[in-house]
């Protein structure tokens, strides 16, 4: 009997492509393929490349970092080997770098069978069949959006939480940011499609939402509502079964007092801010045309801690800007240790072929950035372990996940709590614990990027689980697993969504 043909999506990039990954395994379970995972025979050929043993690689590219080129063509020559050896096997390339690289792909890599865009998802399946039956690589990069990714079929990466589209692309100028030009501007969905989206989702057993947008507080501007991403928060919150509810990338120069009022207002909002700084130097903000000044971003930063006063605040940081100097170095230290960030996403500037940043001739020294790099990270763990180690003796409540790398080594489990912390928990002799339950534990030990809770360990000590239906899918997925294997994602098809 024949196999079935199989296929591997490998992101490389941000949530945004993790979103657009599940569409594009959602059209090719359309089309007849099937995840590897699911045809252990096929598995079983997996090679130290990633290919993960499967008839199909898709490789689902970011452009943010200057080494992205790098890694992809990296992991492109590695697949090339593979390709060599396994008759029949096809590799594709998607995502951002492919949308600025178009056609280039091939000139580096000509065993690659197909390359696509941010803005064309929905051609994989046919740019595969084109590519197979002409014996030859098929290209199709289109230069604005054609049809919107929420409305693909989607194959979700967990039974538990769900990434939600509410705009794609971006109006802003940021001198560094390669953003605007690979997604094109800003497109709103229309509120009752979201909605509609979040309702089936829950309806497949989700309890976890979080809403998609390069900037997600402009939505709206597209059919011209001020406040409506006050409203859809507020909206979706009172979807019934949706027990969580956060969202990504506000930008802070459109940060309202609307928006403070609806996360502290509706109770299925967590108590989690993704909030990007990239400088805490004026004189860099208006280089990188972000429109706001650390005093003002602040002063958000106060009226969130007083809305909500249990919020846990992340951010975004770049260090080497060009002409950044010492003492713009040193206000950004500086707002740091004001705003007491629970975590800072930190990155080295690089330059970005097209954007306004790149063509200046005052580059930092690399020497200089990465001393600069590191004081910050310095800086920023022992404010994080400073934080956490304020929630030791605290209550939490998990919502279990598929399994951090250290869990089967230290006999625990993971899980994210209601503001987003990571925590590492450790399971009493006997108890039925699944990714997509919610446990309740005691926080024993802050450390500087998570934190652990090993009351189940204490006599007496706290240990509660609560089971969810997205317990009962991901454990009818692993019924022929051996119990106690949590590491890897279910491969679940609710179905399509709109």
């Amino acid at each position: 009997m024949d196999t079935p043909r199989t296929y591997l999506v490998k992101t490389l990039g941000c949530q945004m492509n993790e979103h657009d990954s599940e569409r594009m395994a959602g059209l090719l379970d359309a089309a007849g393929w099937v995840p590897v995972e699911e045809v252990p025979q096929k598995a079983a050929r997996a090679t130290n490349a990633g290919d993960g043993g499967a008839d199909l690689g898709v490789l689902n590219t970011c452009s943010v970092r200057e080494a992205a080129g790098t890694k992809l063509y990296g992991h492109l020559g590695q697949l090339a080997d593979v390709k060599r050896n396994r008759p029949g096997m096809m590799i594709a390339v998607g995502g951002c770098f492919a949308q600025q690289e178009g056609s280039k792909i091939l000139d580096r890599a000509p065993w690659v069978d197909a390359v696509f865009g941010t803005h064309n998802i929905d051609a994989l399946p046919v740019l595969l069949k084109r590519a197979e039956h002409n014996q030859e690589a098929a290209v199709e990069i289109e230069e604005s959006l054609k049809v919107f990714p929420s409305v693909l079929p989607a194959h979700r990466q967990s039974p538990a939480s769900a990434w939600v589209s509410i705009s794609v692309g971006c109006n802003n100028t940021c001198t560094f940011c390669i953003v605007p030009s690979l997604r094109g501007r800003e497109r709103d969905r229309n509120p009752a499609d979201i909605l509609a989206e979040v309702q089936a989702v829950v309806d497949a057993g989700a309890v976890e939402v979080t809403l998609l947008g390069q900037n997600v507080n402009s939505y709206g501007m597209s059919f011209g509502r001020r406040g409506a991403f006050a409203d859809l928060l507020r909206a979706v919150g009172k979807t019934p079964g949706l027990e969580r509810l956060r969202f990504t990338s506000p930008h802070p120069a459109a940060f309202t007092e609307d928006v403070i009022a609806a996360m502290a207002q509706t109770p299925t909002v967590m108590p989690s801010l993704h909030f990007p700084l990239q400088s805490g130097s004026d004189r860099i903000l208006r280089q990188m045309r972000r429109s706001y000044r650390s005093e003002r971003f602040l002063k958000i930063l106060e009226e969130v801690r007083s809305a909500i006063p249990e919020a846990a605040i992340t951010t975004d940081v770049i260090v080497g800007f060009p002409g950044e100097t010492e003492a713009d170095f040193q206000d950004t230290l500086n707002v740091l240790r004001e705003a007491r960030f629970q975590a800072a996403f930190t990155f080295i500037y690089s330059r970005r072929p097209g954007t306004p940043a790149a063509d200046r001739d005052d580059q930092v020294d690399p020497e200089v950035v990465a001393q600069r790099y590191q004081r910050l990270l310095e800086l920023q763990e022992t404010i994080t372990l400073e934080e956490n180690e304020k929630l030791e003796g605290q209550t939490v409540e998990v919502l279990v996940t598929t399994g951090g790398r250290k869990d089967e080594a230290t006999a625990r489990m993971s899980g994210r709590a209601r503001d987003n912390r990571l925590v590492h928990f450790a399971v009493p002799q006997g108890a039925k614990v699944r990714p997509g339950d919610f446990v309740t534990v005691g926080v024993t030990h802050g450390a500087p990027h998570h934190l652990v809770a090993d009351s189940a360990l204490t006599p007496g000590g706290v240990f509660t689980v609560r089971p969810t239906r997205a317990g009962d899918l991901w454990e009818a997925a692993h019924l022929d697993k051996p119990r106690g294997t949590l590491l890897g994602m279910p491969g679940l098809k609710p179905g399509p969504t709109s």
